[in-house]
Formats: C-alpha cells, structure tokens, sequence
C-alpha cells in the first residue's frame, strides 16, 4: 500500500500558503493535514478535500508568554505530540513536511520520535526558533535564503506567475496590509491618496477586515475614490491589475509579489521575531527587486519619487529571478520517500 504524506504546520496565513502551493502539486497522493486549532488553519483547510484526513490539535505558541503560559503551552505540545504518534501511525505516514510555527511541534517531534523521515520549510530569511530547533534532525531544509538549500524556488501558487508582467510606469497602485491590517499602511494610504488622485493613479486597498469602515469613510472624507477591502481570495487577480504595491514583507506575500513581478515597496512589520520581515525584504531589495522603508522612517515626499520612477527594471529583475517550479520541486522530494 501507498504511504501517506504528512503536511504540518501553519498558525498564519504566511505558512499555510506554502502547505497550500505544495499540496496542489501532490495530484493524486495520499495527503493528510496536521494543524492547530487556534490560528488560521481551520479556515484555509477544514474544507478542503484534497486532504483525505484533517485534523487539529489544541495547541498554542510558547513565544511571548509568561512562565506559567509557556509551561501551559508546552504541555498542550507534549499531549499533542502523542495524539499525533497515533495518527501518523494510523495512516502509514512516510514523510512529515512542516512549515513552522507552533501548529508544526508535535508532528515534527512525533516524526523524528517514530523514525519518520521529516523535511522542513523555512518560509523567512531569519530561522525561526522551531526550524532552528530541528534543522539539525531534519533530513531535508529547505529555504530560499539558504545557498546551501536542495531547493532555492519558493513555492508559490501558478496564477500569480501567469499573471506576471513587466510593469514600466505606475497607474494603479496596490496597498497590501493583509487580512489582518497594517496601521502604518492605512495611513500612508490615506497621505498619498489626494496626491495619487492628482496623479491618475487608481488605488486598490486591502485595509484588514476590522478597518474596512473607518478606511473607506477617510477616502469618502478626502473625496478620492478606493477599491477598498479586507479578506479576498483573488488577491493574484489585483496584483495583476497594479503597476506597484506597498506592503508588509511577510514571506509568502512577498514571494507572490515577486512571482508576479511586481515592483514593491516594503514596509516590514518592527516586532516580527528577530525582524524578520526586514531580512525578506532586504534580500529582495538587494537583488534589485524593490524597495525598503523602515516603519519608523516613513517619508511621503520619499515614497512619492519612488512611485515616480520607471519600474521596468525592477520589475524585470523581479520575472528574471523568480521560478515558477518550486512547489513541483518539493512535491517531487516529498514523493521521493513514498518509494
């Protein structure tokens, strides 16, 4: 009988991309699904049927916790952990693929417990603390960032490399701030918007869900017209309408931003773990992919000139770099220990 592959891992958005990209590149295989049940892992995955099993576990992050959180959360992985043994065993799981972050613990552990091969994604240019833990057992490590990685592509859905394109001047500009928001994002949206509006430009704006309202009254209030949102699941489908975005750089946003070659510029997040935001989007800038600003050095007549320049380059650099077979490359290694 065909072993099954184990995906693990999530929490945000940002690792569940990955186990989304990576399980559409699985076809036919036997795939089962391992999560938490805090976090986003139940709204990306609960109903999805391309996993023959579900299912998720009652745990929490340690990070950022009192001592008496941190051993409440440790425990809830080591009951997790156990529970998990079981349901790899019960599927003949061959090979665990974790994203990371604390829905990815028990299945990670329980993997390397049961001897089951575990193959790792790091989704950002700083290691984050789980990944740093296990690399060392992992048997695969996989990282865009890492030279030494077995795979460089970042897994990222086809539609947004077939809506790719090279973007010359900015004519629609698109402010990203996640479903969750970005306060630093409305705002600067709301400074540009009566200068953008002079300009020609269109402006696209995903506010966060809890900002809808109070950000379409501001654009109603300056007179300027915005197509304004919080959650979509077309969100390729507006990447490909814009000539340029300003946006958080949460790793797989940002790799989807490059797959569709869209110039950038990034405003990473200050209190992401060890800053990471800032290192994904340093690298991008460093290729010469974008732009980087600071939260705490935010200047509008700055973020205007660079609006103001010709993006062709940029966003060449962006369709030269990037690869569209990441996710087959991963599905393939994964399939690789079914043998």
């Amino acid at each position: 009988m065909k072993k099954t592959i184990a995906m693990t891992g999530g929490g945000t958005g940002g690792h569940l991309a990955i186990i989304k990209a990576v399980k559409e590149s699985l076809n036919d295989e036997e795939i089962i699904y391992i999560g938490s049940t805090n976090g986003q892992d139940r709204a990306w995955f609960e109903n999805d049927n391309d996993f023959i099993e579900k299912y998720f576990l009652d745990t929490t992050g340690v990070v950022n916790r009192g001592t008496f959180g941190k051993i409440k959360a440790l425990l809830q992985i080591l009951k997790a952990t156990l529970e998990t043994k079981k349901i790899l065993k019960k599927h003949n799981v061959a090979v665990v693929f974790s994203v990371g972050g604390y829905s990815s613990a028990p299945s990670s552990f329980a993997a390397k417990l049961l001897g089951i091969p575990l193959v790792i994604h790091e989704q950002n240019a700083v290691v984050g603390k789980l990944n740093r833990l296990l690399k060392p057992y992992a048997n695969e490590f996989i990282s865009s960032y890492d030279d030494n990685s077995p795979i460089k592509d970042y897994p990222v859905a086809k539609n947004f490399f077939e809506s790719a394109r090279v973007r010359k001047s900015v004519s629609t500009i698109f402010f990203i701030g996640g479903s969750q928001g970005a306060i630093a994002i409305n705002d600067i949206a709301l400074k540009l918007a009566p200068t953008l509006a002079k300009m020609g430009i269109k402006i696209i704006h995903q506010a966060g869900e809890r900002n809808i309202d109070s950000v379409k009254q501001s654009y109603k209030e300056l007179g300027v017209e915005a197509e304004v949102f919080g959650f979509r699941d077309d969100i390729d489908k507006l990447m490909a309408k814009a000539d340029f975005a300003i946006a958080r750089a949460g790793a797989s946003t940002l790799w989807e931003l490059v797959a569709n070659g869209l110039p950038t510029l990034f405003i990473p997040y200050p209190y992401a773990a060890s800053d990471h935001q800032y290192y994904n989007a340093k690298y991008i800038e460093d290729m010469g992919g974008g732009y980087v600003m600071r939260e705490s050095e935010i200047n509008i007549d700055e973020i205007l000139k660079i609006i103001s320049k010709d993006q062709s380059k940029l966003s060449q650099n962006l369709i030269s770099y990037s690869k569209s077979d990441g996710a087959n490359k991963i599905a393939k290694l994964l399939k690789d220990y079914q043998v």
